[in-house]
């Protein structure tokens, strides 16, 4: 009996330090292959694929120690499919708990404001791990995608930092920053001064793009739209060479000339009153916020100082007067 009881006591003993032996393992980091491995984890995996996988990974430790532990501590959880990235100082428990959390690799992608739809395309198509689903898509088959079948493009993206997962679509981003320039730009919409001459956000959106291309210092955005305001009041041509620009499209070498002043298409503002169809750019909050608050001003005419602001003339007198002195008969002229 007492043999037994001996044999028994060294049975609970052994059992107790393997368990002890496993439960300190597990609150030691990692053995990985480099400072940071990355895994995949494939949607429906088993906990045994997930252990798989980590070691592939570049997790070194055996996948079946580590299934074990997860089958142990994940209990009734259930782990979450997508990259994940595996760093220096990790525990099994570290890891089991990314994974039951979701918490994959993350990364951005910026849209700068006064960034057209095209260059909007190509930061998505150069967006490290970003599908580019949409890619091999015109303009139309890609609104028509986010559930925007007839729709312009231009303009409809809110330009911010977007998140997103590694490997995910560029749908989900070009979604993402479309639903927030309709939040930014019905908020803009509802804020607007009374008796604006702008029929609709739409039109809101667009004098915003305007306003968002003119500017060169934040602080002159309120007055030039204010200008644009009052022109549009008066009847008076908007004559600003942004949506001249963006009318002449690829054949735009750099060099805007007097003649492409004078050659008619439908954003040429210069030949065509009111607003141009569409917008021209992404505009920011500030340039929504601008279109729809305008400074209370009397100007109808500015021009570039040559810092980055510009100076307002109510007269076109006075305004040839600035041109002479801070452009010399030069551009950058409104």
């Amino acid at each position: 009996m007492r043999k037994l009881l001996a044999l028994l006591l060294i049975l609970v003993a052994v059992a107790g330090a393997a368990l002890g032996a496993v439960w300190w393992w597990t609150a030691q980091p990692l053995p990985l292959a480099a400072e940071q491995v990355e895994i995949s984890i494939p949607s429906g995996a088993s906990l045994r694929t997930a252990a798989g996988k980590a070691v592939e990974g570049g997790v070194r430790t055996q996948p079946e120690l580590l299934h074990w532990y997860f089958r142990l501590a994940g209990r009734e959880q259930t782990i979450k499919p997508g990259d994940y990235a595996v760093t220096r100082g990790m525990t099994p428990s570290d890891l089991l708990g990314k994974l039951i959390r979701g918490e994959r690799i993350v990364l951005t992608v910026t849209l700068v404001e006064g960034w057209s739809f095209q260059q909007f395309r190509a930061a998505l198509a150069k967006a490290e791990h970003l599908r580019p689903d949409t890619q091999a898509m015109s303009a139309a088959e890609l609104m028509k995608t986010l559930g925007k079948p007839g729709l312009a493009p231009e303009g409809r993206f809110f330009p911010d930092t977007y998140h997103y997962f590694k490997n995910a679509s560029d749908v989900d981003v070009l979604r993402q920053s479309m639903r927030l320039m309709e939040r930014r730009l019905a908020a803009a919409w509802d804020a607007r001064a009374p008796g604006l001459p702008l029929k609709n956000a739409d039109e809101a959106l667009i004098l915003a793009s305007i306003v968002e291309k003119e500017t060169g210092q934040a602080a002159d955005r309120p007055e030039i739209a204010g200008v644009f305001i009052n022109r549009l009041r008066i009847g008076m041509r908007l004559q600003t060479d942004p949506t001249v620009i963006y009318g002449l499209g690829e054949r735009f070498d750099g060099d805007l000339k007097r003649s492409h002043l004078t050659t008619d298409t439908p954003f040429n503002t210069y030949t065509r009153a009111g607003l141009p169809p569409t917008p021209i750019a992404m505009p920011g909050k500030a340039s929504l916020m601008a279109a729809v608050q305008p400074a209370p001003t009397k100007a109808l005419y500015f021009v570039a100082r040559g810092d980055g602001s510009s100076h307002f003339s109510p007269s076109l007198d006075e305004h040839n007067r600035a041109v002479n002195k801070y452009q010399r008969g030069g551009g950058g002229a409104n």
